[in-house]
């Protein structure tokens, strides 16, 4: 069965079910021990839009990893193409020193793995995403590459979202040209353009 993003964001669902669940026992107990600290709000690293001082952490060498209580994420831009980083999965450290730009996607958290159960589960969610974007490009034609890359954004995020996103961001993710993505946007706002797969 091919991957979508939707079933991404299903499996997704449940781990975040599992982990408030663990998260309100973690609560629980630190009330019963006298500590009412939430681990969770200090674990976080970044909330910031600013690009260049998101870069800067990625590049720092430390492991991070975007927010997987929020829908948003990260392209990762490199010499010659992009990855995109969806909620869960591990950025910087060894992933990305090779990275050039960021576009943040939503309203971005990137947070720190607190144990290596955790970090283990954002490679494998990292490379889920990856996997998941590398299925378009299995695509021949420039038109289609974009237009399923758009779809699956669309499913997943807001129009206001999806339209911050530049369309050299898109462009790199697929291997196409940013006027490729251009003429599947057009008009506007609008995604519909239809190609024939």
């Amino acid at each position: 069965m091919r991957l979508t993003y939707q079933h991404l964001h299903k499996v997704q669902t449940s781990i975040k079910s599992i982990q408030a669940a663990s998260s309100s026992a973690q609560f629980m107990n630190g009330r019963e021990n006298g500590s009412s600290k939430n681990s969770h709000q200090c674990r976080i690293v970044s909330e910031c839009s600013n690009e260049s001082d998101i870069l800067n952490q990625i590049k720092c060498g430390h492991l991070l990893m975007v927010n997987d209580r929020r829908r948003n994420g990260l392209i990762l831009c490199k010499a010659y193409h992009a990855e995109f980083a969806g909620p869960g999965a591990a950025v910087g450290s060894f992933f990305d020193v090779d990275c050039e730009r960021v576009v943040p996607v939503g309203d971005l958290s990137l947070i720190s793995p607190e144990s290596h159960e955790e970090r283990q589960k954002s490679y494998l969610i990292r490379r889920q995403w990856i996997r998941l974007t590398q299925q378009f490009t299995d695509k021949s034609q420039p038109l289609q590459r974009a237009q399923m890359i758009l779809n699956q954004f669309e499913n997943y995020f807001n129009q206001e979202t999806i339209e911050r996103v530049p369309d050299d961001a898109f462009a790199l993710l697929v291997g196409v040209l940013p006027y490729s993505v251009r003429m599947v946007r057009r008009p506007p706002g609008q995604l519909n353009v239809k190609i024939k797969v």
